[in-house]
């Protein structure tokens, strides 16, 4: 019998492994975690991570094939294929601070490894690293090896959060990179075997070790860079009475280019995007390659240019000033269907409604008051340690309440700013929201979520990213 194990119980380990366990009944898998009470909450019938699909596979598995442990040496050293999906932050201090990724968790998985291994394994590299860690793991394995074989493989995760579990049931490939050399080729095999469970031979794709782990990051810059190219355009849809979605629906219908990552927003989000593109960005510029950094570098750009436009828009609207004035937030994760909120663009926004003094009331239907307490509290980069590691008890923001209910968070508000695209906040009862606000009552609508024309009907001044503006914002400068 096959055994894998995997260190590192978060939001790519615990999918990921459940659906192994779920399609390769003869393969015991087991998650380990230094955390004690995310491997609880994998153990119990309230899972740490919210995923549709996930509580079902966990319960099928969990028990037979599946497992959560705190032990983790034991249960590595019991392992034939080890998965490594630990946090990989962005350095926030020394070389490369503010781009380069912080590998500490990686390499002290690598020296645990090395440490309690006593068979020949294959080291998965499952995070998102920078191109060359998998060299570096292995020169810590090799130099403490004490006559084990190691081969190390890249299988980076392409997950989209909201629908990892389909993602993960039916890929549009999976990669996986190794050394071109027969013990290389042989452990490749022994991975592909396991996907072949379940994945089509022709979506298992093989590559060298590098191209493996260049592909995650190529492919993260390339998803963030569509949307900040068309964030860019509704700029200047704005400024000329364009409409920003008609634009992206005529682009999207050549074929070339595709319908998809075309949405206007307030900015993109997620664990991803910005952490991948500064890694991009910090190796082209220890390759040499200045011109190709800065390309990658006007992504990150043009999404932080977006949510600050969309904070001036707010405050330029109301009288140059929401001092005091409650302002509604509906939504808080960084898309519908997840409660994550790593890098959400809610966080800037209310930051910076909150550097005017506004009053902020939040609503989101899956993130807990803790959690945006804390998002709040955060230094920038502080989200991608463990829990243990962050700052504790975070320092209560006054000016900001968390509600449970939108009609509760929008009560007396003098504007309501949509963050996140959930689905019931189309089906909201829009004329109820408003005649329980002060006059005049705004809507910025972040995700385009709503009808411009409905709300103003209504007697909303609104504000949708990307489309012509409301004739009292043409006289507001866009830019405070």
């Amino acid at each position: 019998m096959v055994k894998i194990c995997c260190i590192g119980a978060g939001y790519v380990g615990g999918p990921t492994m459940a659906v192994i366990a779920f399609k390769c009944p003869s393969i015991e898998v087991v998650v380990v975690d230094i955390s004690v009470s995310r491997i609880a909450a994998w153990n119990s019938d309230q899972l740490p991570i919210f995923e549709p699909g996930l509580d079902d596979v966990v319960k099928q598995c969990r028990g037979n094939n599946l497992f959560f442990s705190t032990n983790i040496e034991q249960h590595v050293s019991e392992a034939d294929i080890i998965f490594v999906s630990v946090n990989t932050p962005t350095k926030t201090r020394g070389l490369g601070a503010g781009k380069a990724a912080d590998l500490t968790y990686w390499e002290s998985a690598a020296r645990m490894i090395a440490d309690v291994s006593k068979s020949d394994k294959i080291v998965v590299e499952k995070s998102t690293v920078p191109v060359k860690t998998a060299e570096a793991i292995e020169k810590i394995l090799t130099h403490n090896s004490r006559g084990v074989k190691y081969q190390i493989l890249s299988n980076p995760e392409f997950l989209a959060e909201g629908t990892a579990i389909q993602d993960l049931f039916k890929p549009d490939r999976v990669l996986i990179g190794g050394r071109e050399t027969p013990e290389g080729r042989r452990a490749v095999q022994a991975l592909k075997d396991v996907y072949a469970h379940w994945v089509p031979e022709d979506r298992i794709i093989t590559t060298n070790l590098w191209s493996a782990e260049l592909s995650k990051l190529a492919a993260n810059a390339f998803l963030a860079q569509r949307i900040s190219s068309v964030n860019a355009i509704s700029a200047l849809c704005e400024a000329t009475g364009a409409n920003v979605s008609e634009v992206a629906y005529a682009v999207g219908k050549d074929s070339r280019v595709g319908p998809k990552f075309l949405n206007a927003s307030v900015g993109f989000g997620g664990s991803c995007f910005q952490k991948d593109i500064l890694n991009l960005v910090y190796i082209c510029e220890c390759n040499g390659l200045p011109e190709v950094a800065d390309y990658w570098r006007q992504v990150i750009k043009i999404n932080d240019y977006q949510k600050n436009r969309f904070v001036n828009r707010v405050v330029s609207s109301m009288f140059n000033t929401v001092s005091g004035k409650k302002i509604a937030v509906l939504g808080f994760a960084f898309k519908k269907d997840t409660g994550d909120t790593r890098e959400t663009p809610a966080i800037d926004v209310c930051k910076g409604l909150l550097g005017d003094n506004a009053k902020i009331s939040i609503y989101d239907p899956q993130v807990t008051e803790d959690q945006i307490r804390r998002d709040l509290a955060m230094n920038k980069f502080d989200w991608d340690h463990p829990v243990h590691l962050q700052p504790m008890s975070p320092t209560a923001v006054k000016q900001v309440s968390v509600t449970w209910d939108a009609y509760e968070a929008t009560k007396g508000a003098h504007g309501v700013c949509i963050l996140t695209e959930w689905d019931e906040f189309k089906e909201l009862d829009y004329q109820r929201i408003y005649d329980n606000m002060q006059k005049p009552a705004f809507v910025f609508d972040g995700r385009n979520v709503v009808d411009p024309e409905e709300l103003r009907a209504i007697g909303f001044i609104v504000y949708s990213i990307g489309k012509p503006l409301d004739s009292w914002l043409k006289d507001m400068p866009a830019v405070a």
